[in-house]
């Protein structure tokens, strides 16, 4: 059984960081296509960022040079840095793996139960 917990979402001011951890349990990371997706209300969920089994990274032209996708694979666990965060960015945000081998994360095997992260004006 794989579990994928979110942690590391709040309130912060425009302009403001986060990082969020999504720590996973019951699988190994390292062979797995991971991401992040947010969805704000009213919206469609979407893909935010997402990071391949060879390190390769892609982004959502909205956050390209403010957020990074990394991983941990000694602690199991996948982090999104958040800087420079603006309103627009205030969103529910979900983990997300795929499946093992997969060339992308999209559309994942495996979801989070989300974090909020609320951007004040």
């Amino acid at each position: 059984q794989v579990q994928l917990v979110e942690s590391g979402g709040g309130l912060v001011q425009d302009g403001g960081s986060l990082r969020l951890s999504c720590a996973t349990s019951g699988s190994i990371i390292r062979f797995k296509p991971m991401g992040w997706y947010r969805q704000a209300p009213g919206k469609q969920r979407e893909l935010v960022a997402s990071l391949a089994t060879g390190g390769t990274t892609n982004y959502a032209d909205s956050v390209k040079g403010r957020f990074t996708i990394s991983r941990d694979n000694a602690k199991n666990t996948v982090y999104l840095q958040m800087n420079s965060l603006n309103p627009d960015d205030t969103a529910v945000y979900y983990c997300a793996a795929g499946r093992d081998y997969s060339s992308y994360v999209d559309p994942p095997r495996y979801w989070g139960q989300g974090t909020q992260v609320t951007v004040s004006s």
